[in-house]
């Protein structure tokens, strides 16, 4: 897809792609406990979540449809950040790391936030 009238949309989801794969990535480095496990779990199914949502959204068969599937973008988002925040981690890199994808996480929020609120 070139850019052009359609290049936000584009971006977004590229933007979605980017995250859930640094969520991944992220998650195959964190320290392998049964605790870190489950959070990384969780983490990955929310943080994929995001761009598959927009996906679907973008390709919403009534207003209403796509309503609920940015709802679940935003709500997959804010879940994000919860299981981030829930990490206690011991090593700068993975605490850098961690702090850019709550940041990240915190960003596409307030973007879903503020595309229901024009949406509706």
């Amino acid at each position: 897809m070139t850019k052009g009238q359609n290049s936000p949309q584009y971006d977004l989801e590229e933007r979605t792609l980017k995250f859930a794969k640094g969520a991944v990535g992220f998650c195959r480095r964190l320290p392998k406990t049964v605790i870190d496990n489950e959070i990384a779990k969780q983490l990955t199914r929310a943080a994929t979540s995001v761009g598959a949502n927009y996906i679907e959204a973008n390709e919403a068969l009534s207003k209403k449809d796509f309503l609920m599937r940015i709802k679940l973008c935003r709500k997959e988002a804010k879940e994000t950040r919860y299981w981030i925040r829930l990490l206690e981690l011991g090593t700068s890199e993975l605490k850098f790391e961690q702090e850019a994808l709550l940041q990240e996480a915190t960003e596409l929020m307030k973007i879903f936030g503020s595309i229901l609120t024009k949406s509706q």
